[in-house]
C-alpha cells in the first residue's frame, strides 16, 4: 500500500481520519496505533516480529533505565561524599550496559537482515578459500529509519534528556507511527510524543492544509519523478551506447527524479500527519539553493544527518582519545589543524555511517566517502581560498560569488547522485569518462526524445520543475506560501486548489505505458 494509492489516500487514510474524529481524547492516540499496526501488516506481513522485537527492546531498556535513576536517587541519600561517588560509577556502569545491550540487540537485527549477504560476498571475495554462504532476506519496511528512531530514544533516556515512556502502546507507536514508517523522518521522542498521544479535535484548516500539503506532494511525485523514471532508466541501464551529453542529462534528471519524489514523499507524510494535529521534523530544506556541499547536506535528509550529528559525530569528536588528539595537533601544529583534525576523523565516521545505511554495497560507501573527500577538502582549503579572495578583493557574500558557489554545489551533487544510482562503482567512472571524453552534442535531440520521454513529456517535466523553482525561491524569501494563499479570496484559492488536483490527475505518470515506480528512499 503506496503512500501515493487510491487505497491509502482514499480508504486507508479516510476511515483512520474519520475513527480518529469519532472517538474520545483519550482513546485518539489508539487509533493511531492500531491504523499503525494495519498499515505495518498489509505491506510487510509476518516481518512485523522485527518491528516488534525492536520496540520490545527499547521499551524493557527504557523501563530498567527509569528504576535504575529511581533506586541510585534513593540510596543517595544519607550517604558522604565518596560513597555517592560509588553509587554514581555503579549506577553509569549498569546504564551503560542496558543501553549497549538494547542497542546492540536493534543494530544486529538490522545488520544480518540487511548486510549480512554483503558481509559474506565481501570475504568471499577477498578471501578466496572461504565460502559462507551469502544467506539474502526479505527487509522489514523501514528498518533502517525506525531502527535509529529507536536507537535514538533509548540513547536519550540514558543521557537525562527524558524518562522513558512505561506505557508499553505509546513507546509502539513512536516507532511505527504510519506515516514516517517507510521513508521517515527520523522523529524525537520529545518533539512527536505529547502530538502523538494527547488528540485533537477536528479542525477543518488543518485538515485543509493537510490535503493541499499531500497533493503538492503527489504533484512532485506523478507528475515530476515517476515520468523521468523511464528515461533514466534506459540511460543508467545502458550508457554505454550512448554520449556523454545524454548520460549528463540522464544523470540531471535523475537528481531532479530523487529530489521530487522524496520530498513528495515528506510532503505527502507530513500531510497526513498533520491532519491528526501531529506536526513532523523538517526534512528538506531548498537543498539546491546551498552554497557548498555541507549546507546541501544540512537541507536535505534533514533528519537523518541531524541523527548521525548527534549520535555519531559528537560521540566521536567529545570522545576521550579524540580531544587529546586535539590537544596533540594544536601543541605541534596550530590552532587551525588543532580543531580540525578530531573533526575530520569524526566526519569520516560519520559520512561511513552515512554511505552504509543507504545500501549493502560499496557504492554507498563509495557514495559517502564522496561527499566525506569533499567537505574535507573543502575545510583544509577554507584558508587558501580566504587569502584568494582578499587577493582578488572578492567579498564572500557577493551575488556572482554566490552564484557561482551554488552552480558548483549543484555539479558536486549531480556527480554523486549518479553514483548513488549507479549499479557499482565502475560503472559510475565509466559514465563520468564518457561525459568528459566522448560528450557527443551531435544528435544529442534526437536521441533524447527516442529513450521513454517525447516532446510533450519534456514540456511538462520542465513546466512542473519550474513550479516547484518557483515556489522554492518565494520560500527561500521567507515568504509562506500556503499561508499567503490561505488570504486569498475564497475563488483564487479554490482555483489553485483545483489547479493542483487537476495536474496531478491529467499529468500524472500513471496507468497504460507506466509501471508503479516504489519510493527511492524506501528501499533503505
Amino acid at each position: 500500500m503506496s503512500y501515493t494509492s487510491y487505497t491509502y489516500l482514499l480508504i486507508f487514510l479516510g476511515a483512520v481520519f474519520i475513527c480518529y474524529t469519532a472517538l474520545p481524547k483519550k482513546f485518539k492516540w489508539t487509533v493511531l496505533l492500531i491504523s499503525s499496526y494495519v498499515f505495518y501488516w498489509i505491506n510487510s506481513k509476518r516481518l512485523i516480529i522485527f518491528l516488534l522485537l525492536s520496540t520490545v527492546a527499547v521499551y524493557f531498556a527504557g523501563v530498567f533505565l527509569n528504576r535504575i535513576n529511581d533506586t541510585a536517587a534513593l540510596a543517595k541519600k544519607g550517604l558522604e561524599k565518596e560513597e555517592k561517588k560509588q553509587v554514581k560509577a555503579l549506577v553509569n556502569w549498569q546504564k551503560r550496559a542496558v543501553v549497549a545491550l538494547a542497542v546492540g540487540f536493534i543494530f544486529t537485527i538490522l545488520l544480518v537482515l540487511k548486510y549480512s549477504a554483503f558481509f559474506a560476498h565481501s570475504l568471499n571475495s577477498a578471501f578466496g578459500f572461504l565460502h559462507f554462504e551469502e544467506l539474502k532476506f526479505m527487509l522489514p519496511l523501514g528498518i533502517s529509519y525506525y531502527t535509529l528512531q529507536a536507537a535514538g530514544y533509548i540513547i536519550d533516556v540514558y543521557r537525562g534528556k527524558y524518562r522513558a515512556s512505561e506505557n508499553f502502546g505509546k513507546v509502539a507507536l513512536f516507532l511505527s507511527f504510519f506515516p514516517q514508517i517507510v521513508e521517515g523522518p527520523i522523529g524525537r521522542f520529545d518533539l512527536l510524543a505529547d502530538p502523538l498521544y494527547e488528540g485533537h479535535s477536528f479542525d477543518y484548516d488543518r485538515l485543509c492544509k493537510g490535503v493541499q500539503l499531500i497533493f503538492w506532494g503527489l504533484f512532485k511525485k506523478t507528475v515530476i519523478a515517476d515520468r523521468v523514471n523511464i528515461f533514466v532508466s534506459e540511460v543508467f541501464g545502458s550508457y554505454k551506447y550512448y554520449s556523454g551529453s545524454i548520460i549528463l542529462l540522464g544523470g540531471l534528471l535523475y537528481t531532479l527524479q530523487i529530489y521530487a519524489e522524496f520530498s513528495g514523499c515528506m510532503d505527502i507524510v507530513t500531510g497526513s500527519a498533520e491532519i491528526f494535529g501531529v506536526p513532523l521534523s523538517k526534512n528538506f530544506e531548498r537543498p539546491f539553493f546551498s552554497k557548498s556541499v555541507n549546507e546541501f547536506w544540512r537541507r536535505w535528509h534533514i533528519t537523518l544527518g541531524a541523527w548521525l550529528r548527534d549520535y555519531v559525530f559528537y560521540s566521536v569528536s567529545l570522545s576521550r582519545p579524540f580531544m587529546k588528539l586535539s590537544k596533540f595537533a594544536k601543541k605541534h601544529f596550530n590552532e587551525f589543524l588543532g580543531s580540525l583534525v578530531p573533526a575530520s576523523f569524526a566526519l569520516f565516521f560519520t559520512w561511513l555511517g552515512i554511505g552504509f545505511w543507504h545500501g549493502a554495497g560499496w557504492k554507498y560507501i563509495a557514495y559517502g566517502l564522496y561527499y566525506y573527500a569533499i567537505m574535507t577538502a573543502g575545510m583544509y582549503l577554507e584558508p587558501l581560498f580566504a587569502k584568494l579572495y582578499s587577493a582578488l578583493k572578492i567579498k564572500r557574500d557577493s551575488k556572482p560569488l554566490n552564484i557561482f558557489r551554488v552552480a558548483r554545489t549543484v555539479i558536486l551533487v549531480v556527480g554523486g547522485m549518479m553514483l548513488f544510482r549507479a549499479d557499482t562503482v565502475g560503472v559510475w567512472v565509466g559514465m563520468l569518462k564518457c561525459v568528459f571524453t566522448s560528450f557527443g552534442a551531435g544528435g544529442f535531440l534526437k536521441t533524447a526524445l527516442t529513450l521513454g520521454m517525447d516532446k510533450q513529456d519534456f514540456l511538462i517535466v520542465a513546466v512542473g520543475a519550474a513550479v516547484m523553482l518557483i515556489i522554492s525561491i518565494l520560500q527561500e524569501k521567507g515568504i509562506n506560501v500556503r499561508d499567503s494563499l490561505a488570504r486569498q479570496k475564497l475563488p483564487v484559492r479554490w482555483c489553485a486548489y483545483a489547479a493542483l488536483v487537476m495536474a496531478v490527475v491529467i499529468f500524472g505518470a500513471y496507468g497504460p505505458g507506466y509501471d508503479a515506480v516504489d519510493f527511492i528512499y524506501g528501499q533503505f
